[in-house]
C-alpha cells in the first residue's frame, strides 16, 4: 500500500487499508491488481481525475493541427486572379498550413498543356520564398496537383518581428513618459 504522500506503507489487509483512507477522508484504489500482493493507494479520486483532465487538456491545447487547404486554378486565368489566389495561398502557408494547388483541364484546354504548366510554375516561383513544393504529381487525368508546404523558418521570422514590435512599442511608451516628465 502507498500512503497519500506517496510513502510505501507496506503490505496490510484490505480492511486496515480502507480504515486508514477513511481516517484522511480519501478513497483507497487499487492501482495494480495482477501484482503480488496487488498494489493499492491511498487517495482523492476526484481530485486524480480532475488532474489528469487537466494535463489532457494542455496536451491538446499544444497540439497543433496541419490543414491542408486547396487553391483551384485553370489554365485560362487571368492576372487578377491568379493574384487573388496567390494572396490566399500565401496567407495559408504563414498560417503553417499545406497548400494543395489543383489546375483542372477543360475539352479542348488539354490540348494546351504547356500553357497550364507555365502557370504553375510562375505559382511555384512566387510561392518559393514562403514555402516548399512537397510533391508535384504531374499530369493525373485532366488535373495537375502541387503540394506545398511552409517553410518552418517563416514562423520563426515572425515571432521574433512581433516580439521587436513590442519592444520598439515600450521603448516609445517609455521615451514619451520621459518626455512628459
Amino acid at each position: 500500500m502507498i500512503s497519500s504522500d506517496g510513502k510505501q506503507v507496506g503490505i496490510v489487509t484490505p480492511q486496515e487499508g480502507i480504515a486508514k483512507a477513511r481516517l484522511e477522508g480519501l478513497d483507497l484504489v487499487e492501482i495494480s491488481p495482477s501484482a503480488k500482493p496487488p498494489v493499492c493507494r491511498i487517495l482523492d479520486v476526484g481530485k486524480y481525475l480532475y488532474t489528469l483532465e487537466k494535463e489532457e487538456k494542455q496536451a491538446r491545447k499544444k497540439h497543433h493541427v496541419i490543414h491542408i487547404k486547396e487553391v483551384k486554378i485553370s489554365s485560362k486565368i487571368k492576372e487578377h486572379d491568379y493574384q487573388t489566389k496567390l494572396r490566399s495561398a500565401v496567407k495559408f502557408l504563414s498560417r503553417g498550413d499545406k497548400v494543395k494547388l489543383s489546375m483542372m483541364f477543360r475539352g479542348r484546354e488539354m490540348t494546351h498543356i504547356d500553357l497550364g504548366q507555365q502557370i504553375l510554375a510562375r505559382f511555384t516561383q512566387d510561392l518559393s520564398d514562403l514555402g516548399t513544393l512537397e510533391k508535384n504529381s504531374g499530369l493525373e487525368g485532366n488535373t495537375i496537383v502541387l503540394l506545398f508546404t511552409a517553410k518552418p523558418q517563416i514562423k520563426k521570422k515572425e515571432k521574433k518581428q512581433t516580439t521587436e514590435t513590442k519592444n520598439d512599442a515600450k521603448t516609445q511608451n517609455e521615451q514619451s513618459d520621459q518626455e512628459k516628465i
